[in-house]
């Protein structure tokens, strides 16, 4: 059994900065890539950012100068800093990652999705 926890969202104004947490835990063997996505009200999940096991990093247009995705490998965890938000960045994000645990192949694994809204 694998849990995605991810913590950290909340209401902050234009131009403000939110920092998103994510811990994995269970029966991991090994984690791969690890990525952030969101799904605002009526629109469909997109991704935000993805960070490899080897610390490459892809962003979405719409974020890249703004929002930095890191991870810690030992304790499984990946960070979504985003600055410079805007009231268009309002959306549920959602971790994500591909872990392969002892009994399964790698596969992917999704949060409980965390509120962040970006007043004008």
């Amino acid at each position: 059994q694998v849990q995605l926890v991810e913590s950290g969202g909340g209401l902050v104004q234009s131009g403000g900065s939110l920092r998103l947490s994510c811990a994995a835990s269970g029966s991991i063997k090994r984690v791969n890539a690890m990525g952030w996505y969101r799904q605002a009200p009526g629109k469909q999940r997109e991704l935000v950012g993805i960070i490899t096991s080897g610390a490459t990093t892809t962003y979405a247009d719409s974020v890249k100068g703004r929002f930095t995705i890191s991870r810690d490998n030992p304790k499984n965890t990946v960070n979504l800093q985003m600055n410079s938000l805007k009231p268009e960045d309002t959306a549920v994000y959602y971790c994500n990652a591909v872990i392969e645990t002892v009994a399964f192949r790698p596969r992917n694994y999704w949060g409980q999705g965390t509120q962040v809204t970006v007043s004008s």
